[in-house]
């Protein structure tokens, strides 16, 4: 049966510089002889949120393909600001556990008018692990766009892990779309926030029928998740408790090419640009 045993680490952050806070804990859990198949960090948990190139992704990616070295695991360590050309990504790296930079997902809907720095990536981000299935990572906001999980799905992700920073009173509501989420593509979702000055918590796990596999508080929470790939396929074959086939009857129907074309244009440009809302406060 292929599966893979999967750690998040919801870690009680400062705003910047948790390279040690990231890596003490990666430390602890390996000498207390837990074991696992990956380990997933929250989105721009090392290096926090302001844009700076020298603290850019590929100032960590040595410590870190060592990290995942040393413990013979694969690491999704979050996110981290990339530096290209003219642009700065938001980039998530996959590194396996050969110390191999495998993969890199770019957020692909960047936080506006917020992350105004960040230029959108432009392909999703799937990756095999060996021996077990199909992985696809998006990032946070991304979670919102539900053209990204689909468009996933639709390329094979079984499971799909969301790094997230949300400090923000909504968190909640990304809980009920993570359910959903794997409901709707019938996959497992992990969706990792971090606490202290970074954000919320509410970290959540989801199998691909919608059932809650584990909620995290607002307190730092490291927390382990068993992804039975057969589940995800059997779903996807017979449906969700015997019943509805998503992936197929969407494979199948016309419809699903013609949603572009038939968006109203006249509608989308009355909604007006997207700028920051003043609050009294402002």
């Amino acid at each position: 049966m292929p599966s893979l045993n999967i750690s998040c680490f919801q870690l009680s952050l400062a705003e910047t510089d948790n390279l040690d806070k990231a890596t003490n804990s990666i430390d602890t859990f390996f000498s207390k002889n837990q074991r696992t198949d990956l380990i997933v960090l929250s989105e721009l948990a090392i290096t926090g949120v302001n844009p700076n190139k020298k603290k850019s992704l590929d100032k960590f990616l040595p410590t870190l393909k060592d990290l995942a070295k040393k413990y013979d695991t694969w690491l999704i360590p979050g996110t981290f600001h990339e530096f290209e050309d003219d642009v700065i990504y938001n980039t998530c790296p996959v590194i396996n556990n050969e110390g191999e930079l495998v993969a890199k997902a770019r957020k692909l809907y960047p936080w506006l008018p917020y992350e105004n720095q960040i230029t959108p990536g432009n392909e999703i981000c799937t990756f095999e692990y060996p021996g077990a299935g199909i992985i696809g990572v998006h990032i946070c906001y991304d979670l919102w766009f539900p053209e990204t999980s689909r468009a996933l799905a639709m390329a094979g992700a079984e499971l799909i892990i969301n790094p997230t920073l949300t400090p923000t009173q909504d968190r909640e509501i990304e809980t009920v779309m993570v359910r959903a989420t794997s409901a709707q593509q019938q996959c497992y979702y992990l969706d990792v926030n971090s606490v202290g000055e970074q954000g919320c918590g509410q970290s959540i796990a989801c199998d691909p029928e919608g059932n809650v596999l584990h909620a995290s508080d607002n307190k730092e929470d490291i927390f382990s998740v068993e992804v039975d790939f057969d589940f995800v396929r059997n779903s996807r074959k017979n449906g969700i408790m015997g019943l509805g086939q998503n992936l197929k009857s969407y494979r199948d129907n016309p419809f699903s090419s013609m949603i572009k074309e038939k968006q109203n244009e006249n509608y989308l440009e009355s909604l007006g640009e997207l700028t920051q809302e003043k609050h009294k406060d402002d």
